[in-house]
């Protein structure tokens, strides 16, 4: 080794030791900082403990009954983590966040064999992009969420992986003309696309094939290599997906008869084709929801495109790798735009392909001599970042007064932080200095550090039962304690704490109780003369109202 590639090499190794902290803290940390919110955290919580409990790991259950709106293998992976005791939200939310690693492994390795690496976060596809992934909101947000959203994009993520390294290389490229069989070397990669595919209909349903079919279909059609692209339906591929995949649906169908008619009829094809669970949104409801999931980066999306136009003015865009990877990105949001249910999480697999080709588009940008467009894209971002902070007051202001008093020092902090990083990418984009990109990242982890840190937890009590669940444990008349027209998010929070359900309560009951409720269901209750005591500012984001017996009784 010469003496002028050791200073290289050490940054180089700098680079990704410093890239893996900026990863590995922005997908784990403070996973457990707020507990459990919304509808689905809590209900998919309660299946998955319930399945480490009762030991049957095929059927899920929800309150006891058997649940079939989405497949298995979020709820095995959350329940191993209650098997090892683990805290209810690292049980619940480390699947997602390994899994959103997985992700990001998958990407950088397609950057490292596509397209190489260098010495620096700028210059290197395969430490840029798994970075960039890590630090979109998407992943983020997506990573801290106990859902199968996140697990089902990495297992395609890793599919598609697999499927580009089938796909793109030489043997099958020599074989397209010819009747050989498939090359030995490419055995694991296709074998790999079908297992893969298989955890991915494991984790969310048939949607899995759909998608990856489509991507690699449109591929095929585009640049007529057909005969390369039925490589990844080998028997190897095909043998492998149905071992992974199989044995869970045909088991589960074998218990529950009415498995393959709730599952794959109402939540699949209904949800698809009709909007029976109410989440109708327009057509191009994915467009902005794309663009918000890629912040900070959503400006790499320029000189992406720009990128694709100069491979079709070139006319290469066909041998081009990046064309592979705008397929798997594309199809997942025009396929979800035709359907009658729309859900932010639904093209979370876009995302995993758009950073690669913001990635490989930044690197090409700083390795090219005019600088002009990078410095441009540098202001951009800059941009991004005051424009960021100085919509944090727009966000606090919606908060309730109490959350508003709590939180407001921690979030003006964290604004102030993103306006004056922003400016100080601008000066660095101005004298066109890599740097900036590395400093985005940095703001990204400060940001996340100081929302696990400070923000979360002090919003805890407003919209999470976490809090609630342990202060209802102590209480004296566990039996006389109702819910009244509250949200579904905080009754299935306060199931998934208390560990049983809570009743609705009916005015017609005679008796005294405590009533969870809203405002507006507090205003009823006193409509019927039934409210007693006071009302205690501790019980934050539910009111706790004393109900007194009815006049008869008394």
């Amino acid at each position: 080794m010469n003496e002028s590639s050791q200073p290289q090499q050490r940054l180089g190794t700098s680079t990704a030791v410093i890239s893996a902290l900026a990863l590995l803290i922005c997908i784990f940390g403070n996973l457990g900082s707020i507990g459990l919110v919304g509808p689905d955290e809590p209900r998919y919580g309660w299946i998955a403990r319930a399945m480490a409990a009762t030991g049957d790991w095929v059927t899920p259950r929800l309150y006891g009954q058997p649940w079939f709106e989405k497949p298995i293998l979020y709820y095995w992976t959350a329940a191993f983590g209650f098997s090892l005791h683990l805290p209810a939200e690292w049980a619940l939310r480390l699947p997602s966040a390994l899994a959103a690693l997985a992700a990001a492994i998958a990407i950088g390795w397609l950057a490292w064999s596509h397209y190489g690496h260098g010495p620096t976060l700028a210059t290197s596809p395969a430490l840029l992009a798994p970075v960039l992934f890590s630090t979109t909101v998407a992943a983020i947000g997506f990573a801290r969420a106990a859902t199968p959203d996140m697990l089902f994009s990495a297992c395609l993520a890793l599919s598609m992986s697999s499927a580009a390294c089938a796909l793109r290389s030489r043997g099958a490229l020599r074989a397209v003309n010819t009747d050989s069989t498939v090359p030995s070397r490419d055995t694991l990669a296709i074998v790999l696309f079908g297992a893969f595919l298989g955890l991915a209909v494991l984790a969310k349903g048939p949607a899995a094939i759909v998608l990856a079919g489509g991507a690699i279909a449109i591929w095929a059609l585009a640049t007529n290599r057909w005969r390369i692209a039925l490589r990844v339906a080998h028997p190897y591929s095909a043998i492998a997906f149905c071992v992974i995949a199989l044995p869970w649906y045909v088991l589960c169908a074998l218990r529950n008869p009415d498995f393959l008619r709730i599952f794959i009829l109402q939540h699949n094809f209904e949800r698809y084709l009709t909007p029976l669970f109410q989440h109708r949104q327009p057509f191009w409801f994915f467009g902005p929801i794309v663009l918000l999931s890629l912040l900070p980066w959503t400006v790499l999306l320029w000189p992406a495109a720009q990128e694709g136009l100069l491979l079709w003015r070139n006319k290469s865009w066909r041998d081009s790798p990046g064309f592979f990877f705008t397929c798997w990105a594309l199809f997942p949001i025009l396929f979800f735009s035709f359907s009658e249910s729309k859900l932010p999480g639904y093209i979370l697999p876009a995302i995993p392909p758009l950073a690669l080709l913001c990635a490989v588009s930044l690197v090409r940008i700083t390795g090219r001599k005019k600088t002009t467009t990078f410095a441009a894209l540098g202001i951009a971002l800059a941009l991004t970042w005051i424009g960021l902070g100085l919509s944090a007051g727009h966000w606090t202001s919606r908060l309730p007064p109490l959350a508003h008093d709590a939180v407001g020092h921690s979030i003006s902090i964290a604004a102030a932080t993103a306006v004056a990083g922003g400016v100080a990418i601008a000066v660095l984009a101005f004298f066109r200095r890599r740097a900036f990109v590395a400093l985005s990242v940095l703001l990204v982890v400060s940001m996340v550090e100081i929302a696990g840190w400070r923000i979360l937890p002090s919003l805890d009590p407003y919209i999470s039962a976490r809090s609630h669940g342990e202060l209802l444990h102590n209480d004296l008349h566990p039996d006389r304690i109702f819910t009244y027209h509250l949200p579904r998010s905080w009754s299935y929070g306060l199931a998934f704490y208390l560990g049983r359900e809570l009743p609705e309560w009916s005015p017609t009951d005679p008796n005294s109780a405590l009533i969870l409720t809203t405002p507006k269901g507090l205003k009823d209750i006193q409509m019927l003369h039934r409210f007693y005591g006071s009302l205690d500012e501790q019980y934050k984001g539910v009111l706790y109202v004393p109900v007194g017996p009815t006049p008869q009784s008394r």
